[in-house]
């Protein structure tokens, strides 16, 4: 794991408001007025004591443990710079078990215009707003590498890329990396799927399902994170070339899909007080590249930490699936310089205390799941895991059911049944799993095995129950 690496992330946004979580630590930094050499000293020994934290919590026994000790030291430090940090560090983890809503609200960077932003693409004449899902593609046939961004704490930010593996594969292209994927689990490409020791993001639900979508598509996948003490330019510059190494050198005519953070992607200008991994890698290949940005116009937990743009688009056409803006001559709209294109996400609504956007555009399905199996055990951590991969895959869904919000940042949203038991929805495709029940020391409570039908189709019968 690499931690440190993402503070360049928390420095960015270390004088702005960083989100819901973050306000009122903030608040009280500014009226200690400290100098900004003085708060990024006080961000690197918060930074040191969350990776200390982190380490100590996942010597526990099983994710949801893990995560409780995490909590358990973010309730025992208020400090402003801790809070800070260590919000990101507690938002992997509530992704890590499935709660997106918290994930989003814990470490969440409010979107400031910046001079340099587009004018929006509802006062271009000539633009007009098209499913990303369709319009990527088609953007993409004249490029040998495509690029796409993330929040790494909010999965939504992977629901498009996932979907648009299928339609880049058509397309011709043939590799795919990820950020963060482990170079030591050389079976990976042969397994099929990604395990616990495969990456860090992905333990992540969806971050496995897009890893999993693209080897189930044929696509040869990439490791190209770089080294433990690598950072700023000197990581972007061995990301690149980890990246020419595997892919270009080896097979000149290859056309790749990058998963990668943030700013990684953008194709000009200082990034990190040098380049970018996107800019290292045209200087070592000439290729050109189409760069997607996704980590800006979505739907954060706060409105107010909203772009305008995005509220104003929200608003004015009221998108149910992730959009782009292309001119009547092709051209793409970015919000900001070094993007090709920008993607507008559409608002959230949350079905039984759940994201819908799970569905991935309709490739899964909502399986409701009652927590009158957890056994009076609570918290509980249902997963469900493909019936043909082994028990260490990472699950295509888990969830955590309680009585009561895990965090506490938004209202009761699981539904409670009449003798006051949780049941929510696991997000899955058509076919077979186990279902998992643990509590929260990672002891097993229950299972079975389930069929999820086809769209439409006729229930399968489950077939009988098995107590652990």
């Amino acid at each position: 794991m690499f931690p440190h690496r993402r503070l360049a992330v928390l420095f960015a946004c270390a004088l702005p408001a960083c989100g819901p979580r973050a306000a009122s630590a903030q608040a009280a930094a500014q009226a200690a007025a400290p100098t900004p050499e003085q708060w990024q000293a006080l961000q690197l020994a918060a930074a040191g004591k969350s990776d200390r934290i982190m380490a100590a919590a996942n010597r526990h026994k099983g994710l949801l443990a893990q995560y409780q000790a995490m909590r358990d030291a973010y309730d025992k430090d208020k400090s402003p710079a801790f809070r800070l940090i260590f919000g990101q560090y507690i938002s992997w983890y509530q992704s890590f078990i499935g709660d997106y809503p918290d994930a989003a609200a814990s470490f969440s960077i409010k979107q400031v215009p910046a001079r340099d932003d587009a004018p929006s693409p509802l006062g271009l004449p000539g633009y007009h707003a098209h499913p990303a899902l369709a319009a990527i593609p088609q953007l993409a046939k004249a490029y040998p590498v495509v690029l796409l961004n993330e929040a790494h704490n909010v999965a939504l930010t992977r629901s498009l890329t996932v979907q648009l593996l299928g339609r880049l594969r058509e397309e011709g292209f043939d590799y795919f990396a990820a950020e963060t994927l482990y170079q030591a689990d050389t079976g990976l490409q042969a397994r099929g799927y990604p395990v616990d020791k495969s990456g860090f993001y992905t333990e992540e639900p969806v971050c496995a399902e897009m890893v999993r979508t693209a080897l189930k598509l044929g696509f040869k996948v990439v490791a190209y994170e770089a080294g433990p003490d690598a950072s700023g330019d000197a990581r972007e510059a061995a990301q690149a070339r980890n990246l020419y190494e595997a892919v270009f050198k080896r097979d000149p005519r290859a056309r790749l899909v990058v998963d990668a953070g943030y700013g990684h992607i953008v194709k000009s200008g200082r990034y990190l007080g040098g380049s970018s991994m996107a800019e290292h890698l045209y200087k070592l290949t000439g290729l050109p590249m189409l760069s997607v940005e996704q980590t800006v116009l979505y739907p954060h937990a706060l409105a107010s930490d909203d772009h305008p743009i995005y509220a104003a688009v929200m608003q004015q056409l009221h998108p149910d699936v992730p959009i782009v803006f292309t001119s009547t001559a092709g051209k793409p709209w970015s919000l900001r310089p070094g993007y090709d294109v920008s993607v507008f996400f559409p608002p959230i609504h949350r079905v039984r205390g759940r994201p819908d956007w799970l569905a991935l555009g309709g490739l899964r399905q909502p399986a409701f799941v009652d927590g009158a199996r957890c056994q009076q055990h609570f918290p509980c951590l249902v997963e469900a895991r493909y019936a043909d991969e082994s028990d260490d895959a990472i699950p295509a869904d888990r969830m955590v059911l309680d009585r009561v919000p895990l965090f506490g940042t938004l209202d009761m949203r699981m539904t409670i049944n009449a003798q006051g038991v949780p049941g929510s929805d696991l997000y899955l495709r058509p076919g077979k799993y186990r279902l998992r029940f643990s509590a929260e020391d990672g002891d097993p409570l229950y299972h079975r095995n389930i069929t999820v039908p086809a769209k439409g189709g006729n229930r399968a019968a489950s077939p009988p129950e098995h107590k652990s």
